[in-house]
């Protein structure tokens, strides 16, 4: 609360969306928040983050972090919509900044894709090549990394903590 207007504090919205990777910096997230959780829950509202909550909602995010690379039509759609639902995204780790390592089978010649692969490409409507995130939607900032680079992912949060005008 504002001690001067008895109003909420604005805390940041935010939502963090994994994709085809490894969700490595996923697992960064937890950790950070193993340290950091008690600062942070008061400058932020987790609106959206599957992984550790089951109630999520990714309307009007200000931020959506988004780990992975788009390997399907579906996870293309997806990340457009939550490109629509938030005023920045953030590409967090290399498969979404690079593509890679996600993308190494745009790199494979016809003739190593073999039955195998071909089978999960068709089974799993995978798309013929895995995108990374800014060939799919706007990209405001990156944090590349595999997994992401932690001190940059804290001073991209700063970042949008101090334009929303929350610190």
């Amino acid at each position: 609360m504002d001690s001067v207007n008895n109003t909420p504090k604005k805390k940041l919205a935010i939502g963090w969306f994994s994709f085809t990777c490894c969700e490595d910096s996923t697992i960064l997230l937890t950790e950070l928040l193993n340290q950091n959780l008690d600062a942070w829950k008061k400058l932020v509202d987790f609106k959206y983050i599957r992984q550790l909550k089951t109630k999520n909602d990714m309307s009007n995010l200000d931020v959506a972090f988004i780990e992975g690379a788009a390997s399907s039509k579906k996870q293309e759609n997806e990340m457009q919509s939550i490109r629509a639902n938030a005023k920045y995204v953030i590409a967090i780790g290399s498969c979404a900044v690079t593509g890679l390592p996600s993308a190494t089978r745009n790199q494979f010649v016809d003739i190593e894709l073999n039955e195998k692969i071909q089978w999960y490409i068709k089974t799993f409507s995978y798309g013929q090549k895995v995108k990374k995130l800014d060939e799919v939607v706007k990209v405001d900032d990156y944090v590349a990394g595999c997994p992401m680079n932690v001190d940059l992912f804290k001073q991209t949060l700063d970042k949008y903590l101090k334009v929303f005008g929350i610190i």
